[in-house]
């Protein structure tokens, strides 16, 4: 019988750091390549190629990938959101900064948390919660909110983009711990996920006629390996398994970390500058968590 957990533990929590920061690198994997491979194109690569070694994983574990249990409608209900997530993730950013994208993709927890609230028993979050999630994303707006008061572009069409991204990620969230997907094995949640995103956004891609030449330099084959093993393989698979058994609302929480994460990256691999605005961020962001995940205190 899976165990589940009402509160994240230290193992949890630990998983979960670790899952930020590859993904927070992830941002600076996708920037230092595209000019070679265009953004759409490496993210079907990535989810086409993760696919195939989860398939082959879930072969040599001797573990049921098609057999019927009743998941398929909402096992491809949650691939398309999860496709869509990314397509309008790429697509938004042509349209509007990044950082102006990160502020509004990561309203994702909102929305995890809400659909929690109405969808999924006892996944209700008490006030001291909410409050650590609006402590959490005015972390973010500290760290952005400077570069995100900028208006000198047309960025209302990429704005509602990765707003819409934010509203599927919650959704895809809330779809698998509230649904039948909760009672399967992460690995077949997640091959719903990368089977069906691979041929959204190879779509996108020829839909916004991204050229690639098929030229690939060192440090193009480095980053598809990081994208394509590390981050859509392996930290995919842990974050379903953790969807699985912890609470999605705390779960989400976290997520804060990853931007931040993105700019230490950024800081230290292509040499951008780490504000006060960043050091308060993660004072908020760490408050934020602290609040979400602390223990119910019961009454005598």
């Amino acid at each position: 019988m899976m165990e589940r957990r009402d509160r994240l533990d230290w193992r949890a929590m630990a998983l979960l750091v670790v899952l930020c920061a590859s993904w927070g690198v992830q941002q600076v994997a996708v920037k230092a390549i595209i000019d070679v491979v265009p953004p759409l194109t490496q993210a079907g690569i990535r989810s086409s190629g993760a696919a195939l070694l989860l398939w082959i994983w879930m072969a040599m574990q001797r573990k049921a990938l098609f057999a019927r249990d009743g998941t398929l409608w909402q096992g491809l209900a949650a691939g398309a959101l999860f496709g869509g997530e990314f397509l309008l993730i790429y697509w938004g950013l042509t349209h509007t900064t990044a950082s102006r994208a990160v502020v509004f993709l990561y309203l994702s927890p909102f929305v995890v948390a809400i659909g929690a609230h109405l969808f999924i028993p006892g996944e209700r979050l008490r006030q001291m919660q909410v409050l650590g999630l609006i402590c959490a994303f005015a972390g973010i707006v500290a760290a952005f909110g400077e570069s995100a008061l900028l208006t000198e572009h047309d960025t209302f069409t990429g704005d509602v983009m990765l707003i819409g991204a934010a509203v599927l990620w919650g959704a895809t969230t809330v779809l698998i711990k509230g649904g039948r997907l909760a009672g399967i094995s992460a690995g077949k949640t997640l091959f719903y996920q990368l089977g069906v995103s691979a041929v959204v956004l190879a779509l996108g891609a020829v839909a916004l006629g991204e050229a690639w030449t098929g030229e690939l330099t060192p440090l193009a084959v480095a980053s598809l390996l990081y994208q394509t093993v590390w981050v859509a393989f392996i930290t995919y698979l842990v974050w379903f398994w953790l969807v699985r058994h912890y609470p999605a609302g705390r779960l989400s929480a976290f997520s804060f970390l990853t931007p931040l994460f993105g700019v230490v990256a950024g800081g230290v691999l292509l040499g951008e500058p780490v504000t006060l605005a960043l050091i308060a961020a993660l004072i908020l962001v760490g408050t934020g968590i602290y609040l979400v995940n602390r223990p119910e205190r019961r009454k005598n």
